[in-house]
């Protein structure tokens, strides 16, 4: 095998590897740790710090109730099965339960406040059912017994026990220090400036500064800048940011016991528009501390945090439970999620530029789905067949896209 050489030829990284991921965020560390766990020699470089992107601005969702019967419903329920695989793994590395990475099947609850919208919930709820979901009809009386906080003449709703939440920043760093045990290499703070190419076939990547990585494949996990990174490659790839505003209120007495949102999160999620769109998600989490969401917006990677948004955020968390009023909040954050027009991950190797592999455009999903993707990307990496259906997911798609 080939050594990786600086400009000049100096040694400058060891041994190349089979596999250079680009993207130090929860999907590029669940690639990582599955192609580890593969045998693979793997090294992963980022730009910033682990998990400084959209991985530390979301709140951990492992969610199957937002995703209708698709493409991107199976692979969630698919990534679920696999992210109790990671979990045992990570428990038998650390020796925490479940990993230590806050992991909890707690179940979401979706709400409508008409009665119209509980039959639009009804008829999305059979569908995930044909598909293996567990979705359960719940009758406004029986709405106080789940979330006694819950505010009152709510028409009904749809309990989802599969839905869950982990720690994102936490579990990232986790998924890294599993695969630097297997021998991974992780390198933050290293910016990707370009591709190594032979032909059209991708041989690995340029950093600022001049060093090279050789290596076999490459994996773009780049999230909402991976459309930059394919661009190096000469590809198109459709990959927007979509800001999302997430408000943490101070630790609270347990009030909330699920994942609640309110029925126009689904619309959200799947609206193709730019502009700001938010709808009631709220969440407590093992501190005490309550997450407040969810607003959705293309404006760029703009990093503001804008006062409308947050008042907006906190006047329909009160609507949907009363008793936060009088909450203070502690601190906002924001994210960008990696949005495509089709609303799918982009996943599988590119035909126009052989030799990489795409692992992004997962949009607010990356959570739930990163195990799921660094599984099918350590079987394209090994080449085993498959464990999901590529084809709706793959960068051909976009072939002759503007």
């Amino acid at each position: 095998m080939s050594t990786t050489t600086a400009v000049g030829g100096s040694s400058a990284w060891g041994r190349a590897p089979d596999v250079v991921i680009v993207g130090a965020g929860v999907v590029g560390a669940a690639c990582a740790l599955a192609a580890s766990r593969a045998g693979l020699a793997v090294t992963v470089v980022d730009r910033g710090p682990l998990a400084g992107g959209t991985s530390s601005g979301g709140e951990g969702n492992l969610l199957v109730s937002d995703k209708p019967a698709g493409p991107e419903l199976l692979l969630a329920l698919h990534s679920l099965g696999h992210w109790q695989d990671v979990a045992a793994h990570l428990e038998e590395v650390t020796g925490h339960p479940l990993g230590g990475i806050e992991l909890e099947h707690k179940g979401g609850l979706m709400v409508a406040s008409r009665p119209e919208t509980v039959a639009v919930l009804d008829r999305i709820a059979d569908g995930q059912r044909a598909l293996g979901v567990e979705a359960i009809q719940v009758g406004p009386e029986s709405l106080p017994d789940l979330e006694p906080h819950l505010a009152p003449g709510l028409a009904g709703g749809v309990l989802y026990p599969q839905d869950g939440q982990l720690q994102p920043v936490l579990a990232t760093a986790t998924l890294l220090a599993a695969a630097r045990r297997l021998g991974a290499v992780v390198r933050t703070e290293v910016e990707v400036t370009g591709l190594m190419r032979t032909g059209d076939r991708v041989r690995g990547v340029i950093l600022a500064g001049g060093a090279r990585i050789e290596a076999s494949r490459v994996v773009n996990a780049a999230g909402p800048w991976a459309g930059q990174l394919a661009a190096l490659a000469g590809v198109h790839l459709p990959i927007l940011p979509r800001r999302g505003v997430v408000l943490v209120t101070q630790p609270l007495p347990p009030l909330v016991r699920r994942k609640v949102y309110a029925a126009e999160y689904v619309s959200n999620v799947a609206s193709d528009s730019a502009g700001l769109e938010s709808s009631a998600v709220v969440e407590g989490t093992p501190s005490g501390t309550i997450l407040i969401g969810a607003s959705r917006e293309r404006v760029g990677f703009d990093p503001a945090i804008p006062t409308a948004v947050v008042r907006r955020l906190a006047a329909q968390a009160v609507e949907l439970f009363p008793v936060l009023a009088g909450a203070r909040l502690l601190r906002t954050y924001r994210g960008y999620r990696p949005y495509t027009p089709d609303h799918l991950p982009v996943i599988g190797e590119d035909p126009r530029a052989p030799g990489l592999i795409h692992a992004c455009g997962h949009e607010g999903a990356g959570i739930v789905l990163a195990a799921g993707t660094g599984q099918l990307v350590a079987e394209l990496l090994t080449g085993a067949p498959p464990s999901a259906d590529l084809g709706p997911l793959g960068p051909a798609r976009f072939e002759g896209a503007a």
